[in-house]
């Protein structure tokens, strides 16, 4: 009796599932990016666990901060705590896979009335007090001769799949906003510290002018001109420590700490660009989280499209089957006479519903190709991600080539001047000048470092958060 309904499983286990059998979707992608020349190939020697992908930038404190991250951030709680609520859904639609048991017991006592006959009319009949007692074991299950059962429990996965992929798509957002935001901070930190020297260098070259104006030797226009610039910078100053604010305030909230409390000393960018492998396009579709979370949305979705099907067709059940026994005592409680057993099997056809099913069908046949838009839409969006940050790192490698070679001929250009100035040939507003162009060199060349390295945070977010590669870094 026990066995039965795992027999019935067994035996209709093997039947084919209504619906279609998912398939995932073949994509046609380009077998190589536009601007890939010139980066290193990944080779697969990496010890580093693959979500430690800032790691490869080298800073300390970074690494620190996105430690913190993972380990405080409600962003992240929040994807975990619905990670496991999909987890437990699948859980909960597997449970129906299997017969349901249950453990049941009653005792009752009761007087029948001497006024009511037991056995037939007319005879005579003594008042009854008896006790009854019934332990029950009941079994419910439905035959799954369709594989409704087996399609919902097949979506439920493909959710508690996606739901795994979303919470890695979380920690890959967050971790490079936390490693963009760091690097912008230490850019603001360089750009304030040059921007200092370069106040300096003007300042000096304002006080040269106004004494030079004093002489006859300048304009007033001279002095004025000198005297906005030395505002100018003095504004933009103001300014860098308004961003660097902003982006402390960030970095705390996204750390998981209290905002007042935070604070971050002045540091400096990294002093070397990572290596970064560009892969194949195709890679995409293994690295990327969001992908994986779109794809098995889609595969959720069309195993519904079976659920829904299932509305077509009888749905048998096997009614609660029980063994027990029943006794007006309980010495004779488990013995033989006292036996009693029961099961059945139910089907149930709808005979009209008024396009129910038909709906239900269309419905899910239509978020199936919701799913699958949404996919290729990801995919899409993927690509111009890689592509743009692809081409970005591309054209700032050339520009700050170009800004290298400046910065190194005018810091020719400053000592050329400075051993004029020993001799006497140069003036010192000549110098304070020459000064002034080095440290903006300088600056332009610092604004080009952070630019590249917030568009290698852009790259690795766009390649799923990296590989499994050493980590060579090119010396800027």
């Amino acid at each position: 009796m026990r066995a039965l309904p795992l027999l019935l499983a067994a035996a209709l286990s093997g039947c084919a599932a209504v619906g279609p059998d998912y398939r995932p979707p073949a994509s046609e992608l380009p077998a190589q990016w536009k601007s890939d020349a010139g980066w290193l190939p990944a080779a697969p020697a990496d010890t580093l666990p693959k979500r430690d992908w800032w790691r490869m930038f080298g800073d300390e404190d970074l690494n620190r901060l996105e430690a913190d991250a993972l380990a405080s951030s409600p962003t992240l709680q929040l994807a975990l705590a619905r990670l496991d609520q999909a987890q437990a859904q699948s859980r909960i639609r597997g449970a129906a896979a299997l017969p349901a048991a249950s453990l049941g017991a009653a005792a009752s006592r009761s007087r029948v009335s001497a006024d009511r006959p037991l056995s037939s009319y007319g005879a005579s009949n003594a008042s009854t007090v008896q006790s009854d007692l019934k332990p029950m074991l009941s079994v419910s299950y439905e035959i799954d001769w369709l594989g409704r059962v087996r399609r919902d429990i097949e979506s439920a996965r493909a959710g508690a799949e996606q739901a795994a992929a979303d919470r890695a798509n979380v920690e890959l957002l967050l971790t490079a906003q936390l490693a963009s935001a760091y690097l912008q901070l230490r850019q603001e930190d360089e750009e304030i510290r040059l921007l200092d020297d370069i106040l300096d260098a003007q300042q000096r070259v304002l006080e040269l002018t106004r004494i030079r104006h004093l002489a006859g030797l300048a304009s007033a226009g001279d002095e004025a001109q000198q005297a906005a610039t030395v505002a100018a910078s003095r504004a933009q100053r103001e300014l860098l420590l308004n961003q660097r604010r902003a982006n402390e305030d960030l970095l705390a909230t996204l750390s998981g700490a209290p905002t007042p409390s935070f604070r971050l000393a002045s540091g400096s960018l990294p002093a070397a660009l990572p290596a970064l492998p560009s892969g194949a396009p195709s890679d995409l579709l293994q690295r990327r989280p969001d992908i994986a979370s779109a794809e098995r949305a889609m595969a959720a979705a069309n195993a519904q499209i079976g659920v829904a099907k299932a509305a077509y067709f009888p749905q048998l059940t096997l009614t609660p089957a029980y063994l027990g026994s029943e006794s007006t005592g309980l010495a004779q409680l488990f013995s033989t006479p006292a036996l009693i057993w029961g099961v059945g099997l139910q089907a149930t056809q709808t005979l009209f519903d008024n396009g129910k099913a038909r709906a239900g069908v269309d419905y899910a046949a239509a978020g199936y190709r919701a799913a699958l838009a949404a996919y290729r839409q990801t995919v899409l969006q993927a690509l111009q991600e890689a592509q743009d940050a692809l081409g970005s790192l591309h054209g700032l490698d050339q520009a700050r080539r170009q800004q290298d070679e400046a910065a190194r001929n005018q810091d020719k250009a400053y000592a050329v001047i400075q051993l004029r100035y020993r001799e006497g040939l140069d003036s010192a507003l000549t110098l304070a000048s020459a000064r002034q162009s080095q440290l903006a060199a300088q600056r332009t060349l610092a604004q080009l470092r952070g630019a590249q390295l917030a568009a290698s945070v852009s790259l690795l977010k766009a390649l799923g958060g990296g590989w499994q590669a050493p980590f060579p870094r090119q010396p800027f």
